[in-house]
């Protein structure tokens, strides 16, 4: 169990409890409220840095209201064209619960542009276009939304700022809460990445970034619900907190930015790898690392982290670590991985450290690495 910033938080004393004291940037999810006049109108709430304990303890949730005029409702029969003429027009959304095929991207420009879905609204790209784009400006916030892989490979399905971004976000940074990811199970959907994070100093709350491992007939399988990486991050200071990356193909999660830091990671390899010779970055390596940092980072920090193997398709294969990372400049606490029922082989937790996890002993605990 990971606890960060919580008030009464057990202490520290892994591998049972991970206790973090305070939560270094965070932003709350908004919200859909209705005010004493009963007008409905979104709660922003507002940047907190260094929190502990809830924002509303004060009798009131500090942050910024916005009327629901200021919003589009977005509901059945809307579309891609629809969508963006209300983003051109310098609208919010609010996504309503539905299916929404786009045939082009959501384009958001606005600096504090607000998407909030209301149950588990999902957007699918088809023709493989990437479902959300965003500018490289401040206080985006995209939350409560599923984004489903169309049947045509897309490059990525939400990419958060253009490729080279580099503006600093840090007083109003971009956040996604609540936010899920899935390639396959319903259909046989395909995508390269599944979230692209180029914008510096993004926040990530409770992301669930999955390839279907089972799902309807048909739906999913090595060659059919193809997808590289869950989460690919290029910016600087970006921060994750309750990050779930699972059964992709390569790395779950590829970290290329600088000051980058994750607060609770689960991650499932995929079940589906037929043999080792069909998952590996070359190299003599067996397998893909579940969380790799890029070698070219200098500084990366994460606490409490757990990967797990389930090799059903073929017990033999092995990967070498579950967490790979530069030699200096990177700092992992807490950390486990696990041989679910001993099928496949994780060989190392980080880098070279970290005992086997296999048929022979399933779970492995280490406090600290690289």
């Amino acid at each position: 169990m990971v606890f960060v910033g919580d008030n009464g938080a057990p202490a520290q004393s892994f591998p049972t409890y991970t206790t973090v004291a305070q939560t270094p940037t965070v932003r709350e999810k908004p919200y859909l409220y209705e005010d004493s006049t009963g007008l409905y109108n979104v709660m922003v709430p507002a940047l907190r840095t260094n929190a502990t304990g809830p924002d509303w303890t004060g009798g009131s949730t500090a942050g910024t209201t916005i009327p629901i005029t200021q919003f589009y409702v977005v509901k059945a029969g809307d579309t891609a064209a629809t969508i963006n003429a209300a983003l051109a027009a310098g609208k919010n959304l609010l996504v309503t619960p539905g299916v929404y095929h786009l045939n082009a991207p959501l384009n958001i420009t606005k600096p504090d542009t607000v998407v909030l879905g209301l149950g588990m609204a999902t957007l699918v790209p088809d023709n493989g276009v990437t479902a959300i784009t965003t500018a490289d400006v401040n206080g985006i916030d995209i939350a409560g939304l599923i984004v489903s892989a169309g049947t045509t490979n897309s490059s990525s399905l939400v990419q958060i700022g253009p490729a080279g971004a580099t503006a600093s976000h840090a007083a109003d940074p971009t956040s996604l809460q609540d936010v899920f990811f899935r390639v396959g199970g319903d259909v046989a959907g395909q995508a390269t990445r599944s979230l692209v994070v180029n914008s510096n100093d993004t926040i990530g709350n409770d992301l669930w970034i999955w390839r279907a491992d089972h799902g309807n007939g048909g739906t999913f399988g090595w060659n059919t619900n193809t997808a590289a990486n869950g989460l690919v991050v290029n910016g600087d200071n970006v921060t994750m907190y309750g990050l779930a990356v699972e059964h992709y193909q390569q790395y779950q999660t590829l970290w290329n930015g600088n000051g980058g830091r994750t607060y609770f990671y689960q991650s499932e390899m995929p079940y589906d790898v037929p043999d080792n010779a069909s998952w590996t970055p070359g190299g003599g390596q067996n397998g893909y690392p579940s969380y790799k940092v890029a070698d070219s980072v200098t500084s990366h920090q994460a606490w409490g982290l757990g990967v797990y193997c389930y090799m059903s398709t073929n017990p033999s294969v092995v990967a070498d670590r579950a967490i790979e990372v530069p030699g200096s400049g990177s700092a992992f606490h807490d950390m486990v991985t696990v041989s679910l029922g001993g099928s496949g082989t994780i060989s190392h937790v980080i880098n070279g450290s970290g005992g086997q996890v296999s048929s022979g002993s399933t779970v492995t605990y280490l406090t600290s690495g690289p």
